[in-house]
């Protein structure tokens, strides 16, 4: 019925196919994997600006007259809950930061403050968000190097951008983050 001619005929094709099909899903699998990660970031910023309404009211009942620096904190807050994907997030999260740094050295100057116990736990509360946020980049930017990696190789380079497979950014920490620590003796 079927010569070898037509089996090779036949069989070059379906394994093309058969090729494409792993193919595809090794990319859809990735992409998932970026995107879960990703989830992973937003759960813990989501947290991270959950916590610091309370710290603003805390801080608020010993340093009132502050109330630029209140603003800037929500503003960095806003930008950080309305920012879309990992650039503009990155970004955010890197401003909200900074903000919260001022607002502890502010805290610093009020010894009352410090001794709280609610600020003292949203201070913990804070700093393990921070790790969790950490280790979050961490896995995300690993996810997304795997991705990259994988649509950038051959085979794959040959299709993935016709299949709508695109590169993702990775979650840059904040300059200031980069920098070296200086410690004075």
């Amino acid at each position: 019925m079927f010569t070898p001619f037509w089996l090779v005929i036949l069989g070059i094709p379906a394994l093309i196919a058969l090729f494409l099909w792993f193919l595809y899903n090794s990319l859809v699998t990735g992409r998932a994997r970026v995107d879960e990660a990703w989830s992973g970031i937003d759960v813990q910023l989501k947290r991270r600006s959950s916590l610091i309404p309370n710290l603003v009211e805390t801080v608020k009942g010993y340093a009132g007259h502050e109330k630029e620096l209140f603003e800037n904190v929500a503003n960095a807050r806003s930008a950080l809950l309305n920012a879309k994907g990992a650039a503009q997030s990155a970004a955010a999260d890197n401003q909200l930061s900074g903000v919260l740094k001022t607002l502890f050295a502010v805290a610093e100057n009020y010894p009352e403050l410090k001794a709280n116990e609610n600020f003292k736990h949203l201070q913990e509360e804070l700093s393990d968000a921070e790790d969790k946020i950490a280790y979050s980049r961490q896995f995300f930017n690993s996810n997304v190097m795997s991705y990259n990696v994988k649509i950038k190789q051959f085979p794959a380079v040959l299709v993935a951008s016709s299949l709508g497979f695109k590169a993702y950014e990775f979650y840059e920490a904040a300059e200031s983050d980069r920098q070296d620590i200086k410690v004075a003796f």
